[in-house]
């Protein structure tokens, strides 16, 4: 399948948070301790909350930046492209960049909501996070219905809330719910005790996703502090690894058969080895460890409960059976450092070539449909939803590769949008 004719649903995206977020949606005895953007001396923009200060940091928002410029440096929005933050532009990225669908994973408050988790006032934490939710929901996502996949964070300090916030956010057409990949590093139980029942049973109740990105447990594999930080990049997808064993071998998986998990940035290369050793650690130990699965392997089941995704994964796409072609999507991952925006239909093609459209089209945006109950056919017809479509509607929009000097953005490589198709080859 040629990259003009595909459809493309990205699974793992991500959002840098205006300055607007809450702005008229807490209460006004709290609008004084609302997270708030200040500039810095340095002229980076950092939120604060409960008296953290957090940066916007360099590799989340790099999409449209020369490779050689990537780094971990605080950031000011002027050094953004507009689209990271701004939803309007980030439309018109996903048009430039071919892409339909998009479900964006929350930066400042952290993966599963954290930072709003530790404020000591929790009557504040509830009013913010619930205000976040509904900023993502209604002004995020319903800016475009039809372009993104609505997320919500969760109340991880208490379950009951939880539950009722999934219940709540479900209501307004949101079925994807951003969590830890270990809570029990959060200080809170593990995936393992009964304290979350009432989540699972929301989550079965509402056929919201549980999607579990990597970093979300505050901690990232690395061999030693003094490591290069290209271990910890080439780890990372031992994260969701970890994440998957923990929950395939929990109590969850067994006595709440709804409730389904999504492992977001992890890639798929990994997982064939993954399934073969699940199967012989459940024939090798399960009669003394007590493990059943009603009489199926542990990588049957993972088939059925898990989706999968990965930006550019050869191995996997050519394993794509052995780890089952119903439950892999693909991510573009912007603006990220890990992205191939723009150019990441040709990316697509390239890793593709050869498999039957049937199967590149369960994994660029059917599989991401039926999860997530996604419906952008409703509000934008198939044959203006390919990513020459998408690019036609785009026509003019700059996505020049900008170098950053001095607080402004210099031209420093043009390309347009025609020039796509050629840079797959070079």
């Amino acid at each position: 399948m040629k990259a003009e004719d595909m459809i493309l649903v990205s699974v793992d995206d991500h959002l840098v948070e205006p300055p607007t977020v809450f702005e008229g949606r807490l209460p006004a005895k709290f609008a004084d301790q609302a997270p708030k953007v200040i500039k810095l001396e340095d002229g980076s923009d950092v939120w604060t909350f409960n008296g953290s200060i957090i940066p916007n940091i360099g590799l989340n928002a790099v999409a449209g930046r020369p490779r050689s410029e990537y780094g971990v440096e605080p950031t000011s929005f002027e050094e953004m492209r507009p689209g990271c933050y701004d939803v309007h532009e980030r439309v018109k990225d996903m048009n430039a960049g071919g892409v339909l669908g998009s479900m964006c994973f929350p930066s400042f408050p952290g993966f599963s909501g954290r930072l709003f988790a530790v404020a000591d006032d929790k009557d504040l934490a509830l009013s913010v996070l619930r205000a976040y939710n509904d900023w993502h929901i209604e002004e995020w996502a319903g800016a475009y219905p039809g372009r993104f996949i609505p997320m919500a964070l969760p109340i991880l300090w208490d379950v009951e809330l939880c539950a009722e916030e999934v219940r709540r956010v479900a209501a307004k057409g949101c079925h994807s719910l951003t969590f830890t990949e270990n809570p029990a590093t959060l200080g809170y139980p593990s995936f393992h005790d009964a304290y979350w029942d009432p989540l699972w049973r929301a989550l079965s109740d509402t056929g919201v996703v549980l999607s579990i990105h990597l970093g979300s447990s505050g901690k990232l594999s690395v061999t030693a502090p003094d490591a290069p930080v290209d271990v910890m990049i080439t780890l990372q997808p031992m994260n969701i690894c970890q994440a998957a064993a923990d929950l395939i071998w929990s109590r969850v998986i067994k006595e709440f058969p709804a409730v389904r998990i999504a492992l977001s940035e992890g890639g798929t290369g990994w997982i064939p080895y993954f399934l073969d050793r699940l199967d012989r650690t459940y024939d090798m130990h399960h009669l003394w460890t007590g493990q059943n699965f009603g009489g199926k392997l542990p990588s049957e089941v993972f088939r059925e409960r898990f989706l999968t995704c990965f930006i550019a994964d050869p191995v996997g796409v050519k394993l794509r059976h052995d780890i089952g072609i119903d439950n892999i999507s693909w991510e573009c991952d912007y603006p990220h450092s890990d992205s191939s925006w723009p150019s990441a239909p040709e990316e697509l093609e390239r890793v593709t070539a050869g498999l039957p459209d049937d199967e590149i089209n369960k994994i660029t945006y059917e599989n991401a449909l039926r999860w997530y109950q996604f419906d952008p056919f409703s509000h934008l017809p198939r044959a203006k939803s390919t990513v020459g479509a998408l690019r036609a509607a785009a026509a003019g929009h700059d996505v020049s590769i900008r170098s950053f000097d001095q607080g402004r953005f210099e031209r420093q490589v043009g390309i347009n949008l025609g020039e796509l198709a050629g840079r797959a080859t070079g």
